[in-house]
């Protein structure tokens, strides 16, 4: 079985937000890579909600400071 590693650990425990506008998100960790690119687990402070959610979208989420 080939080890494939998660190709932007650096998000790791970063904070985002959807779009400009939206509301924070942290990424939590990698969930599995799919044939569109990798999954990642997020909280919503907010609302404590997890949900799963694109990594291509994390990278295009502005981070939040």
């Amino acid at each position: 079985m080939q080890q494939v590693s998660f190709p932007h650990p650096e998000v790791i425990g970063s904070f985002h937000r959807f779009g400009l506008f939206g509301i924070p998100y942290q990424v939590l960790r990698p969930t599995r890579e799919t044939d569109k690119g990798w999954m990642v687990e997020i909280e919503i402070p907010e609302s404590g909600e997890r949900l799963e959610y694109s990594l291509n979208a994390v990278l295009d989420d502005p981070e939040e400071n």
